[in-house]
């Protein structure tokens, strides 16, 4: 409970109280206080012992930290219900809506100086500025709920530092955002702090920036890490992104069944749970799955539906980086007219501040459509922007081969050198994926 009002506000609170109830003084002080200290104590002339709280608190039919702090009986316990709905308004896609819960939530949280209320008030407002696409915003929340929790535990502290990492990891921040998990995992680790559900998190979280990073040990080591910590975790939603996390890696490793099974599992407890958005993420991401083995017709099925269920959650960001991976299978059945239209019309979302590999995803495959149709000039300027885009963003995993395609055009309209240069860029970035941009991994948990 935080510190007791001063004595004028306490004296005020139980004058208030006793009139309301149509209380004299002597009634409320009898049989152990006199009217006297009674009048005093109104009067804000005297701190009241905890003992004499407690008697007036019974006499008025209250709780002794309502006279305290002004806080109502109970008001914690309805808090937390009450954030539990706000995260059930989220889970349903309602981002916008939870929004308002947690603002109204924080505001209360804030009066009567519940911390950990607070915190979690500020972890949802992030969440849903995630959802929508706010990253700066969702940073911001984050960092106040880190702030908030300053004196707690690390792995309470946790669920923030994961928050702004994926807001950084968002924003094209990759190197950023794989600093943030990997120096939080390392203090864990070697601090003894080892909690399964913080752990999870953080490593399940990892694997997104590491393969981007083209770090694919990096990202393999995590998912084995995350796999054998999935049945110490107590957080089925955890459990859930971990094993849509983990689809990458075994898909990077060519266990196409093993990643469609993962991803199974994950969508399985996203039914359960009711978690509207991140079960349309299951579906993009089992779309990717099939577009990687060949499965065209299924990973169009599969991302059209993702597409269909994020445009219901007003998931804007998670949205337009789901149109760029159908834009692709798309082109690849022979309709690029469709792909372009698609992609011409989520780039307007993304930016090298918002889904930066996404967005030069987006305009790697604008520039191969202008290829096919004849069209050099804006072949080149999408992929010169898309260069920028990951070289900004340190995505290594997708650079070498953006090199090979802008060089190829580069030597077919005969600059040769301007395509040597292109080459040459594409094969550092090709040298040992994750040594040359990551430092020494973080300590390992003793599993």
């Amino acid at each position: 409970m935080r510190e007791r009002d001063d004595p004028e506000v306490v004296g005020r609170r139980v004058q208030q109280l006793r009139t309301d109830q149509g209380l004299t003084q002597r009634q409320l002080a009898e049989p152990a206080y006199t009217p006297a200290y009674i009048s005093t104590l109104e009067a804000g002339r005297v701190r009241a012992s905890d003992e004499a709280l407690r008697h007036i608190a019974d006499r008025l039919g209250v709780a002794f930290e309502e006279l305290a702090v002004g806080r109502p009986a109970h008001l914690a316990t309805a808090l937390r219900l009450r954030l539990t709905e706000a995260q059930r308004t989220l889970a349903d896609g309602k981002a916008e809506e939870a929004a308002g819960q947690y603002t109204a939530l924080l505001a209360e949280a804030d009066t009567h100086g519940l911390v950990a209320e607070q915190a979690t008030a500020l972890l949802g407002l992030g969440e849903c500025a995630l959802e929508t696409g706010e990253l700066s915003r969702a940073r911001d929340h984050f960092e106040r709920a880190e702030h908030r929790l300053a004196q707690e535990t690390l792995p309470s502290r946790v669920p923030a530092v994961r928050g702004r990492a994926i807001a950084h990891y968002l924003a094209g921040e990759l190197r950023y955002a794989v600093y943030l998990l990997e120096s939080t995992l390392d203090e864990l680790n070697r601090g003894g702090l080892h909690d399964p559900d913080a752990l999870l998190l953080l490593y399940a979280s990892a694997i997104g920036p590491y393969m981007d990073m083209g770090a694919h040990a990096r990202a393999a080591q995590a998912a084995e890490f995350a796999l054998a910590l999935a049945p110490q975790a107590a957080d089925p939603t955890l459990i859930a992104r971990m094993h849509r996390s983990v689809a990458r890696t075994l898909l990077a490793e060519g266990r196409v069944a093993e990643a469609d099974a993962s991803l199974a599992k994950a969508a399985e407890l996203y039914r359960q749970l009711q978690l509207r958005t991140e079960l349309a993420n299951c579906h993009w991401m089992r779309g990717y799955v099939c577009a990687q083995n060949g499965d065209l017709d299924r990973a169009e099925a599969e991302l059209r539906q993702a597409l269909t269920m994020l445009a219901q959650t007003r998931a804007a960001l998670y949205r337009s980086q789901a149109a760029v991976e159908l834009a692709d299978v798309l082109h690849r059945r022979g309709k690029s007219a469709e792909a372009a239209e698609l992609l011409n019309g989520v780039l307007g979302d993304l930016s090298s501040e918002r889904g930066a590999v996404h967005a030069a995803a987006a305009h790697r495959l604008l520039g191969i459509i202008a290829e096919d149709s004849r069209d050099t000039e804006a072949a080149e300027e999408h992929y010169v922007r898309a260069l920028s885009l990951l070289e900004r963003a340190g995505a290594a995993g997708d650079l070498a081969d953006l090199c090979r395609l802008l060089g190829d055009l580069l030597r077919r309209t005969g600059r040769v050198e301007a395509a040597l240069d292109a080459y040459r860029t594409g094969l550092g970035h090709r040298t040992v994926p994750g040594t040359t941009t990551l430092g020494p991994a973080p300590a390992q948990p003793p599993l």
